[in-house]
Formats: C-alpha cells, structure tokens, sequence
C-alpha cells in the first residue's frame, strides 16, 4: 500500500500529525502495533492519573478542549477526548502492525515500511514519500540493572503496568524514580494502606500545579530567570526545607531545566505532606537486592514486598528505523536541537520527541505537515 506520507504510532503524537496532514489534504497512513489509538493512556496509565498542566497548555491541533471541560483533565475524559479527536478529522489508524523495518528506497524515493500483521500473522509493506516517526518517548519501559533483582521473590512491575494501590494494602513498598509518576504512585499506595518508601536519587524541583501554570502564563511577559525565582520562591514557603527530609532542589531553576533538559519538575499531589509526616519514607540510591532485602546506598538495608519501578521509558524507533544517522541517536532521540528536531532528511520526520508534552506534540504535527506541503507546492511549481 502506498500513501504521500506513513506515520508510525497512533499515540497523540500520530493522531495530531495524520489530523494536521488531513487538514491540508494530504493522503497519509498510520501503523500502530497496538489494537487502540493512545494504547498508552488507555492501557498503562494508573487510575488516579491526571493531566498535569492546565488544559490550555494540552490540546491537540484544531480542536482546543471546551470551556465546561476542568482546568485539570482526567484520564477518563482525556481518552475521551482522543476518541473524538480520531472520529471528528476521521483518521483511520491501520491497528495491529507491528512495524519491522523502515528503510529509504534511493531508486524510487520512497520510504519502504515492513510490518507484520499481528491478526494475520502476514508480512505487509507500505510505501510513503515522507516517513514521520510518532511512537513517542515512552514506547517501552525501562527497569534498570540493579543487582540481585532476579532474587527477589515479589511483586516486581514498571509502572506502566500499575493500575492502583488496592492490591499493595498493607505490604512494604518500594517506588524507585522520583519523577511525577513515582511521586503520585507513591502517594497512591500509602493512601490504600501501603508501607511506602520512595527512592529520590538526584536532586528534584517540587511545585503545585497552579505554580506551573502560573510560571507558564508569565513567561509570556517575563524572562525565565525571573519566573525561576519567584516560582522557587513560592515553592520554599509552600514546602519549606525539603533537604531535611531526603529532598534536595537543583542548582538550576525548574523552567530552564524543562527547557534545557526537558527534565519536568514534580507536581505535588499531597505525597510530600505524607513525607513531612513521615507517611512515606525517602531513600538514597538503590544499590541492590538480596532476597527480599533492598540495599541503599547510604548503608541501610530495608525488606519490601514488593518493586514498583517508576524508572521511565525508552524509544523503540531505532529498532526498526534503518539508514538514518542525522534525525535520531541510538536511543531513538532526536540529534538535532529543539526547535529543529523534528526534521530529517530524505523526507523523514519526528513528532512528540521533543519533552514539551502536548504543546511540543501540537507544535511538531504542524511544522511537518507544512513543511510537507511546502515541499509537495514546490514540487508542482
């Protein structure tokens, strides 16, 4: 099957890109190894999960949320409003194609896509002059090598795989990543009556999120050290010393490491009232398992029934993406910096790897649709 561009990934990344390309008329494929669009929101988002800036900062090209929508939307209504994303521009991702191989065709000057039908079990190949990339920066979890985890006899799960504290009423444990995820799991395990200890291993910015939004609204009028300064100012008399507790803050301000780094500061749900009080424990590093028995670095041991890794996530791409050394490192991250990451060369472009949210997915689906108009106008002139 041939189409002008192929996109792989029916995330928000895809859908916003295939939505946009719609919109200028430009006949485009979507291949998504999953049986849904935004499989991860669907089937590896925990319960309690909520967007965590305001919905003026996440909406997908064309169609904003509406006013009666809260400022905050859940994961419910967000899938929600993915579907009618799909049904209102009439995208028709093509489910269950797990994508093998990507190569550009010199000859004939097109990207040739192999995949295999996961319902058929037959081998298909589809054809596109451009090739965008939008399995996203949280294709595949990460656990990391810690010694000794294969003895452990518990529960061990990433958190892509964590639905709710339910399960964990009353057992010992152990969150390691202190980012939002592992932040909010944690606070959901000790709500459900779980023994919780996080492991907090480099130093972290804690804001709530109307600190966020506020940041965002004065950026629009004031330069970023300023906005730095005054959030981690309202920060220290929100949360006070945090370092007391296991919690130290970054040298940088939380807005220019977001912009440098693409490292999000936490959003604070209530799990650091839970540490204050001592509800939930903070650990140093994790060094290693034996048993059931954690090692820290700092000396400690502590037994735990079970390991949820909140350790993020992985890209895929460069698995399957064969012949490109300029758009993508080994990681499956863009090489070029932002603002230009999105765009490669022979016609192959990335969306949603740019560690901006959906501002950043909104932001990249319109610059490679017009670009590939561009392109195609240049070509009838």
């Amino acid at each position: 099957m041939e189409s002008v561009a192929v996109i792989v990934g029916a995330g928000p990344s895809g859908l916003a890109t295939s939505a946009c390309l719609n919109h200028l008329s430009i006949p485009n494929i979507i291949l998504e190894r999953e049986d849904c669009c935004a499989s991860l929101w669907k089937k590896r988002a925990y319960d309690r999960l909520n967007l965590h800036l305001a919905k003026q900062f996440c909406y997908l090209p064309h169609m904003p949320h509406p006013p009666s929508a809260p400022t905050y939307i859940p994961k419910k209504d967000f899938i929600q409003y993915i579907d009618q994303y799909v049904s209102h521009f009439k995208l028709a991702p093509l489910y269950c194609r797990s994508v093998k191989s990507a190569l550009y065709d010199q000859d004939v000057g097109r990207w040739v896509v192999m995949t295999r039908n996961l319902v058929t079990e037959e081998v298909e190949e589809y054809r596109g002059r451009f090739l965008i990339v939008a399995t996203g920066e949280n294709s595949q979890g990460f656990i990391p090598d810690i010694p000794g985890l294969e003895t452990f006899p518990g529960k061990v799960v990433h958190s892509n795989l964590y639905k709710s504290g339910n399960d964990y009423s009353g057992k010992a444990v152990l969150v390691v990543g202190s980012g939002n995820s592992g932040m909010e799991i944690a606070f959901d395990l000790s709500n459900f009556g779980a023994k919780t200890s996080i492991v907090v291993r480099r130093p972290v910015h804690v804001l709530t999120r109307d600190m966020v939004h506020l940041g965002m609204v004065l950026l629009k009028y004031l330069p970023m050290s300023l906005v730095d300064t005054l959030i981690l100012l309202l920060s220290k008399l929100k949360f006070g010393d945090l370092s007391k507790y296991g919690i130290r803050r970054p040298a940088k301000g939380p807005f220019y490491l977001k912009a440098i780094t693409g490292r999000s500061p936490v959003l604070d749900v209530g799990t650091i009232g839970k540490i204050i009080s001592g509800e939930i424990k903070v650990l140093p590093a994790f060094a290693s398992i034996r048993d059931c028995v954690a090692d820290f670095a700092d000396g400690t041991s502590h037994p735990f029934d079970a390991i949820v890794f909140a350790t993020g996530y992985r890209s895929t791409a460069k698995c399957w993406l064969k012949g490109d050394d300029y758009l993508l490192d080994e990681e499956g991250m863009p090489l070029p910096s932002f603002p230009n990451h999105w765009k490669g060369k022979k016609g192959l472009y990335c969306a949603g790897l740019s560690r901006r949210g959906l501002a950043g997915v909104s932001m990249d689906a319109e610059n490679i649709a017009n670009h590939i108009k561009r392109v195609l106008d240049e070509d009838v002139n």
